[in-house]
């Protein structure tokens, strides 16, 4: 399994400096390569190469470093390709699609740069890396990370580290292979998981998480950015550059906590996660201009992922379930009616009379779809008889 783990360089000034040219020169040459892609119809890698290769060496940039960008380029295109194909860019002709279309794709200046064993090697007892830069090798460039982050390094590390620049500071963020356990073959049931705003998460076995605290903030976050924004003063600028992301890094922490909880209480008990397949479901719904700021900054993918990299790690299946009428069926009796779902918060079953919390019903309702969908691909599994 695939995890990154970051860790923050310190280097020194003239380090610093060098690191910045580094990544101002790479992403500027990304920049050109995607331009040469786009005019020649995006050509595989090995062709791209034959048009770009001599320019990148010619524009400083040693011979891993141009089959990097070269590489970074087209891995763009490809990512760009499989969002069109899913419909994450809209339909044919709208204006996202139509936008990303008709243009190459671009690099920030301090956008990511990958880093092989060739160029980038670490000293894990000192708290230092070896880098390659244009202006040549930096040796002794200090780091600092927690000890679990440096454990995974010793341990798993495997593979490219790619440098970035954020908000002045340079980190290297390492790509580490760690095993998982082996999956439960016979799990005791499955830890239903609703998603929500008003409740981040609601399992079915009584684990609720409010959102009000999280949405409190996000509101507290973007009535200040917006008074900054309207003061337009340097230090007002200041201010905002200084809590960037902040939101961001909040909201990930509390997804962080949330995914842990539910994983850790699903391998304790021996059972699996359903979760529910919310993919579109910001362009499916309709909402009122005042409920789209809550809906489109929801992270319900960042927990889903949370949990599904957790649940490998501990070797807990988990399946993605179909969300329909989930809200709607009574977990009980199974009647499926629009009226059982009296308010956000209520569930009364029209049939049997049974009087709920509406995620608790929701979420009884996903464990059962879960045990269905992993009986049915155990059974998939099975060879027919001879």
């Amino acid at each position: 399994m695939k995890l990154v783990t970051q860790v923050k360089l310190l280097p020194e000034a003239d380090q610093a400096a060098a690191l910045r040219s580094t990544l101002r020169t790479a992403n500027e040459a990304a920049c050109w390569v995607s331009a040469v892609a786009f005019e020649h119809g995006v050509p595989r890698e090995y062709e791209l190469r034959k048009h770009t290769y001599a320019e990148l060496k010619a524009r400083g940039l040693g011979a891993q470093a141009s089959q990097h960008v070269i590489k970074k380029v087209r891995d763009a295109y490809t990512t760009l390709k499989a969002n069109i194909r899913a419909g994450n860019l809209g339909r044919p002709g709208s204006k996202r699609r139509v936008k990303a279309e008709s243009k190459p794709i671009t690099f920030r200046p301090e956008a990511a740069q990958p880093y092989d064993d060739r160029c980038l090697s670490w000293q894990l007892d000192a708290g230092t890396v070896s880098i390659r830069a244009t202006a040549g090798r930096l040796k002794g460039v200090r780091f600092a990370c927690s000890s679990e982050a440096l454990k995974m390094l010793r341990e798993h590390r495997q593979g490219e580290s790619d440098l970035i620049e954020r908000d002045g500071g340079f980190y290297l963020i390492a790509t580490c292979d760690v095993p998982s356990k082996p999956l439960t073959e016979r799990p005791a049931g499955f830890v239903g998981v609703d998603l929500g705003i008003a409740n981040i998460a609601t399992t079915s076995t009584g684990y609720r998480v409010a959102g009000r605290g999280l949405n409190r903030h996000r509101k507290r976050q973007f009535d200040l950015r917006k008074k900054l924004q309207a003061k337009g003063t340097k230090a007002a600028k200041r201010l905002l550059k200084k809590r960037a992301r902040r939101e961001q890094r909040h909201a990930a922490n509390v997804n962080h906590i949330v995914s842990k909880t539910i994983v850790t209480t699903a391998e304790r008990t021996g059972q699996g996660i359903a979760l529910e397949d919310l993919t579109g479901i910001r362009s499916r719904v309709r909402l009122r201009k005042d409920q789209r700021t809550s809906l489109h900054s929801w992270g319900f993918a960042q927990l889903a992922s949370f949990v599904e990299y957790k649940a490998k790690r501990a070797g807990v299946p988990l399946v993605y379930v179909d969300p329909a009428y989930t809200s709607l069926q009574c977990s009980q009796c199974l009647h499926i009616e629009r009226k059982n779902r009296v308010d956000q918060a209520t569930f009364a079953c029209r049939s049997c009379g049974t009087v709920t919390h509406a995620d608790d019903n929701a979420s009884r309702n996903i464990a059962r779809k879960g045990e269905a969908v992993w009986l049915a691909g155990r059974e998939s599994r099975v060879p027919a008889p001879a």
